[in-house]
This record gives structure tokens, C-alpha cells and sequence, in this order.
């Protein structure tokens, strides 16, 4: 029988990809683990591996085409022994064949949307968050009370603390995949939601496009379509600012002892062959330290909130805001509190380069335990940044500045550096995040403590 090769998902955001580039063509034989294709996600460019052996009998979507839902049919590969051009004609009905489920989906949906009016609000909200998931569940333990799962999916559960069995699978036959997982998250596609119901009413309703545009002038605007890093971004976003209760806590920091560190540390950098020096430390660097540093110190603020449990981490994994045409993207520095500022301005320099030609792994940007946005070089004195889930604290920095300090009475020029942690409430209380931010200062104003 032919296997259908389906757009994967590639990271727990994606919910559609480009196909840039198939790298084997019809005819062809695969073996498990050949790179057959290239995916454009919403972050990177991942090259995409058979799981099968085979040979690819039909390519039902060409090379270059864009937002290819995930979990449709890309191709058709006939397996050991069958007929490659039967499996290849029968190809065209492989599309058809997942059109009826959710056709099937979708139909008791309507119903369930004429109901409001009875003043039963409850009664039409799980309805409709769960509708596109209704024939998932039965399927999901397949009679044998196994719960299929992709393995990131399943990793990701274990991390977020949600039990499998409680997550509505939308992958094929009813497998559970990590956009799932992202969902429950945020209480969607649990099989027993309480405050997802409770959000949607809350919220005033949006402004649709064609609202929008006829509030300006017809041919005073150009539309430039979303790609699929800002809707992520802009999905994610909207996400965090409604379901993470944000709190914010600012502290100036006098960085100069830090800047005489940076200076003399640079200086003393050893050369390669063409005498260029192998690291140079940046302010960033000593951030990311510190902040990773701080959280070993203040336990309490290294977790993650989820309806499970507290999850509290070991390490401090630090992912740090880089801006890429068309959005940002948060690498990661896994176990920062045991790096070297050299081993981490070397790592965050190649993340930067290979993010911005989004080259970047999922392992390399997904998860964390915090993160740092730092928008000090282009002027900004502070802000607040938003917390990126399943993060409990980001810390905004802004940029450094001469300004007036008063010292035993005395006036006195500092380097002073404001920055602005944000909180999830769920996880920390304020008191908490103050000695988390406290403790962040002490070891920036005080860099020889992060070398002990």
C-alpha cells in the first residue's frame, strides 16, 4: 500500500511551511533517514528526513509552493515490492481521502453556533473550541490504550507537566503532535477545559480588515502579506499578554566596574593566526551571565508555570532576543551559569549569524528556562518586554548612560544601565522577583562575583 509522505511539523508554533526544495525526485529510492526535502518554517530552513524506505512514486506538491498546511500529503512513496506507477496514479486520491474528515469536523460545528441566543454561554464556547478536534480522541488510544504521540510532543507534555491522555490529538489518526501540546498549554484541546471558556467573552472584539481599511484612503496604503514568522509572532504574543498575568520591576544598575572588566578582559584576548582576537566580550555577555547566575541563586524563579505543577529547572537556559528581517528569534545558551563569558559571546555570535539566515535549529531556539531582550545599542533608555511561554521572567536592559549619582553626600558621574525584569504572577510573586532582580544587580555591579 503507498505511504503518504506529509508536511511535518517542524516546531510546536508551526502550522504551515514553504516547500523550498525537494532534494530527491520521482523514481528515486529512499532510505529511512535520506534528506528528501527542504522546509521554510515561520523560524528557519530544516532539511526534512524519510522515515520510510521506498521509492518516491508521486511529488503532490512542487518545490517552491508556500503555506502548505501541515499533516497534508507532499508525496507519495511506493514501498518495497509495489508498483511505483500505480502507487503514482493512485496518488491523486490520497488529497481527497483527508478532505472528508473534516468535512465530517466541521459539520456538527453550525449547530452548536445557533445556540447562543438561549443565554447558555458555556454551551457554545466548548463547542467550538474542541470542534476541529471532535474525531480525534476516540482514535488517539486506537483500542489499544496506547496514546500515540509524536516525540517531541511527548517531551514537550513531560516538560509543561500535562498527561498525554488529557491532550485531544489532531495529528493523523488522531496522534498527538506538538502544536497540541502548545494549545493545552493554554487549556485548548484539554478534554477537560475550565478556564479557556472563561477568556473568550472578556475580550472585545477585534476591528476586521475590512474595518480597518475603511478608515484610510483607498490607494494611500500598500497590504504586505504576513508571513508565517510574524503571524507566529503575532499569535504568540497576543497569547502570552492574555493568559501570563505580566508584573514589572525596574532597577538601575552603575556598570562600571563592569566596563572596566569588558575592557581589560577584551585586551588580553589571545590571537589566532591572522591576529585577530578569539572572543570579544560584549555588555550582552555579561548579562546573560548574570541573569543565569542570579536564577541558580534565586531558585524560586528559574520554573514554569502549568496547570500540573510548579516546574522548577537545574539549569539556567538562556534564550536571548535576535532581531532577523521580518521578525526576531530567541537562541538559546543551554547551562549558561556554567559557561564562560568567552564560550558564551562565541555562542551567541554564531546563533545571530546563523539566525539571521535562519539556519537555526528547533533544539537551538525552543524552550528555556528566561530570556534577555536588549535593545540598549539603539538608544532606548527602558521598556517591558513580554514574557515568551513557557518562560516565567524576561529581562528588558536598556542602554547604558552617564548620569548624575549622589555618593556619601557627594555628586559623581556613573555609567548606570536601567533595567526592567517582567514577571509571570502565576509563578512569582513580587517579592520574589525583587530578590531575583536584586541579585542580578549585585552580581553586574560586582563582576569578579560571577567568576567564583
Amino acid at each position: 500500500m503507498p505511504i503518504n509522505i506529509l508536511m511535518p511539523a517542524l516546531s510546536p508554533t508551526m502550522e504551515k511551511g514553504n516547500l523550498a526544495k525537494w532534494l530527491k525526485k520521482e523514481g528515486d529510492k529512499v532510505k529511512s533517514g535520506d534528506v528528501i526535502a527542504e522546509i521554510e518554517t515561520d523560524k528557519a530552513t530544516m532539511e526534512v528526513e524519510a522515515i520510510d524506505e521506498g521509492t518516491i512514486a508521486k511529488i503532490l506538491v512542487p518545490e517552491g509552493t508556500q503555506d502548505v498546511p501541515v499533516n497534508d500529503v507532499i508525496a507519495v512513496l511506493a514501498g518495497d515490492g509495489e508498483d511505483v506507477k500505480a502507487a503514482g496514479a493512485s496518488a491523486g486520491a490520497a488529497k481527497p481521502s483527508a478532505a472528508p474528515a473534516p468535512a465530517k469536523a466541521e459539520a456538527p460545528a453550525p449547530k452548536p453556533a445557533a445556540a447562543p441566543p438561549p443565554a447558555a454561554a458555556p454551551a457554545p464556547k466548548p463547542a467550538a473550541a474542541p470542534a476541529p478536534m471532535a474525531a480525534s480522541p476516540a482514535p488517539q488510544a486506537n483500542g489499544h490504550g496506547r496514546i500515540f504521540s509524536s516525540p517531541l510532543a511527548r517531551r514537550l507534555a513531560k516538560d509543561a507537566g500535562i498527561e498525554l491522555g488529557r491532550i485531544a490529538g489532531t495529528g493523523p489518526h488522531g496522534r498527538i503532535i506538538a502544536r497540541d501540546v502548545e494549545e493545552a498549554k493554554s487549556g485548548k484541546g484539554l478534554k477537560a477545559p475550565a478556564a479557556a471558556p472563561a477568556a473568550g467573552p472578556a475580550l472585545a472584539p477585534s476591528m476586521s480588515d475590512k474595518q480597518i481599511l475603511a478608515l484610510f484612503e483607498p490607494g494611500s496604503y500598500e497590504i504586505v502579506p504576513h508571513d508565517g514568522m510574524r503571524r507566529t509572532i503575532a499569535q504568540r504574543l497576543t497569547a502570552s499578554v492574555q493568559n501570563v498575568p505580566h508584573f514589572y520591576l525596574t532597577i538601575d544598575c552603575d556598570i562600571g566596574k563592569l566596563l572596566l572588566a569588558r575592557e581589560e578582559i577584551n585586551a588580553a584576548a589571545p590571537k589566532d593566526k591572522e591576529k585577530k582576537p578569539l572572543y570579544k566580550i560584549s555588555v550582552n555577555d555579561f548579562v546573560i551571565k548574570a541573569m543565569a547566575i542570579a536564577l541558580q541563586k534565586i531558585p524560586n524563579c528559574n520554573v514554569s508555570w502549568s496547570e500540573g505543577g510548579m516546574i522548577k529547572h537545574k539549569h539556567s537556559d538562556v534564550g536571548v532576543a535576535v532581531a532577523m528581517p521580518g521578525g526576531l528569534i530567541t537562541p538559546i545558551i543551554r547551562k549558561a551559569e556554567t559557561k564562560t563569558l568567552s564560550v558564551i559571546s562565541n555562542e551567541m555570535k554564531d546563533f545571530a549569524a546563523r539566525a539571521r539566515a535562519r539556519k537555526l535549529k528547533p533544539e537551538e531556539y525552543q524552550g528555556g528556562t528566561t530570556a534577555v531582550s536588549n535593545l540598549g545599542m539603539y538608544g532606548i533608555k527602558d521598556f517591558t518586554a513580554v514574557i515568551n511561554p513557557p518562560h516565567a521572567t524576561i529581562l528588558a536592559v536598556g542602554t547604558s548612560e552617564e548620569r548624575a549619582v549622589v555618593r556619601g553626600g557627594k555628586i559623581e558621574i556613573a555609567s548606570i544601565m536601567s533595567v526592567t525584569l517582567s514577571c509571570d504572577h502565576r509563578a512569582i510573586d513580587g517579592a520574589l522577583g525583587a530578590e531575583l532582580i536584586g541579585e542580578f544587580r549585585r552580581l553586574i555591579e560586582n563582576p569578579v562575583m560571577m567568576m567564583v
